[in-house]
């Protein structure tokens, strides 16, 4: 039964968010309408906004993540009320875990209903934006609707603010539905908070690292965030230090600039050399699970920590913290630091010369566990990719491979390793292509593809330009061996699935099947046509030991 009377009036509570969100710079929005939602998706027909209709609420919350890591942009995302808004939560989760900026809204039941169990309304919890607490920076329930540009435009505000992440902002169905004397929006500003780390933190940074012999550099995904590139590259060939890139940091370093140990955050011998460093600097990373070899890793020197995040300063051990920015820290930093007056020495070797005896120890170790067709596949992939293309990664082994070897270039390297969770790489590219109008590539493996299988239906709708190349292993290949590697044997890992490429094909979009040593030519055709398209490779992939010596 409708809700809303038959001519009601034009302007309501939902024109006021959408008109704010056009105030603000917005121009897409993803998600899935709903019942108690209705007043908000109604002022989308009135707006300029352009409207992804995902097909499960977690897939449109990866896609608004994946739209503002390719556009730099606020990823908006509506959502109904109770099971939609809670279907959402793991992909909120990513977007929190890795400082993403989105703003979310979700409708809420009438005000009346609040707190009132016993109504039975449909849809209806106990505190919903409860439920978002643990995923998203701060949530904010809106009880008129003069409220509500203001509360937008915080909420704007404070996801954009370092660190950056998705803020939570609910509006309840009725809010949303009755007429409004509020005039429309006409103007919105939302600024960054400003977070310049303490002129005393630098100077002691600087001191430490002036007097350092044997420097090295850590950059993780903040540095991207903070856009300190410019200022990574100035102050690592002041100091002549190694720099290593997190998987989230990827792309902040010249892949082949002399003093890059690329990505090898997994690799023993790149943990040693980090181990050896006299002062080592971590730039927009907690050192966690992944970083640290699964916390394994245990520097001997001085530790120098930037992080806009407070509680991750120290949490993986002592370190002179500096809360800040990573790039207004790396700029100040930068500026401050002079040609150091020590000379680096690590053990009669130059940096450079460390460096690259370092990634011929990673290849020699590699060569010895016979990973031919593994490392053949990735370099496949990696050279039929055009160099700008943004690529989107779910956690499968060849993104695990991906963290280590692909050199992301001028194109920027997503993947799901802030949470963790599955099926973040073909929604996340959706999004990516429809920001940007240019191909994109998504690379899943044939379990974590399930989780976002209904989303061909939305590439198709939009005719978003994605090619999504599914490595199908016929099961959880990261558990699988994680299992044989602990027990012996692996349990509950092998999967049914279904034909990937006639059900594409069901779904209007082109596929098709090739062998391993193919893959290179299929993604280049694909990567020529328009639309959607698939790719499936039937092949089983092996991880490599990240602490295997060398023969």
């Amino acid at each position: 039964m409708s809700q809303v009377a038959p001519g009601a009036a034009v302007r309501n509570g939902g024109d006021l968010v959408v008109e704010t969100l056009e105030a603000l710079g917005a121009t897409t929005v993803f998600g899935i309408p709903g019942q108690h939602a209705l007043g908000l998706f109604d002022a989308l027909s009135r707006s300029s906004l352009e409207f992804v209709s995902s097909r499960v609420e977690n897939n449109a919350a990866f896609a608004a993540d994946g739209f503002s890591r390719a556009t730099g942009e606020v990823g908006v995302l509506f959502l109904s009320t109770g099971p939609g808004a809670l279907t959402s939560l793991a992909g909120l989760q990513e977007a929190y875990a890795t400082g993403v900026p989105m703003v979310v809204v979700a409708s809420q039941i009438p005000i009346e209903g609040l707190g009132a169990r016993r109504r039975g309304m449909l849809h209806q919890l106990d505190d919903q934006k409860a439920s978002a607490a643990n995923v998203t920076k701060s949530q904010r329930l809106i009880q008129h609707a003069s409220g509500i540009p203001s509360a937008i435009q915080d909420a704007w505000t404070e996801a954009i603010s370092s660190p950056m992440g998705p803020v939570w902002v609910e509006v309840p169905q009725n809010v949303l539905l009755a007429p409004i004397v509020v005039p429309a929006v006409e103007d919105a500003l939302a600024e960054p908070f400003d977070n310049p780390p303490r002129r005393e933190l630098v100077t002691e940074a600087v001191k430490w690292l002036s007097a350092a012999r044997r420097p090295a550099i850590i950059a993780g995904g903040g540095t991207r965030r903070g856009r300190g590139e410019a200022h990574l590259l100035s102050l690592a060939e002041k100091l002549r230090a190694p720099v290593i890139c997190t998987p989230g940091g990827k792309g902040a370093f010249p892949w082949t600039h002399p003093l890059s140990l690329q990505s090898w955050v997994e690799d023993k011998w790149a943990t040693e050399l980090l181990e050896d460093a006299d002062v080592l600097l971590v730039i927009g990373s907690s050192l966690g699970e992944v970083t640290s070899n699964y916390f394994t890793f245990a520097p001997r020197g001085r530790i120098i920590q930037i992080d806009a995040e407070p509680r991750v300063l120290e949490s993986n051990g002592p370190a002179l913290g500096i809360r800040a920015d990573a790039g207004q820290a790396l700029a100040a930093l930068d500026a401050a630091l002079e040609d150091p007056a020590q000379t680096p020495d690590w053990h009669g070797q130059t940096p450079e010369e460390l460096t690259a005896d370092t990634l011929a120890r990673i290849t020699a170790r590699l060569d010895a566990q016979d990973l031919r067709h593994e490392r053949t596949f990735m370099a496949d992939i990696r050279a039929a990719v055009p160099a700008g293309m943004q690529t989107f990664w779910d956690m499968t082994i060849a993104a695990y491979w991906a963290w280590s070897c692909w050199d992301a270039k001028s194109g920027g390297f997503h993947s799901a390793q802030g949470a963790g969770g599955l099926g973040f790489g073909y929604p996340g590219a959706i999004g990516a292509a429809v920001g940007l109008n240019e191909r994109v590539l998504a690379v899943s493996g044939d379990g974590s593809a399930m989780y976002s299988i209904a989303e061909l239906a939305t590439a198709r709708q939009h005719n978003a330009p994605v090619t999504w190349l599914i490595v199908d292993d016929g099961g959880y290949g990261v558990l699988r061996e994680y299992m044989v590697d602990a027990f012996g044997k692996a349990t509950a890992t092998e999967l049914a699935g279904p034909d990937f490429v006639q059900l594409a094909e069901s779904f209007g979009i082109p596929a098709r099947r090739v062998a391993p040593e193919n893959v290179g030519q299929a993604l280049e055709d694909s990567f020529a046509q328009e639309g959607p398209n698939v790719v499936v490779v039937e092949t089983l992939l092996r991880l490599f030991a990240p602490t295997h010596l060398e023969a």
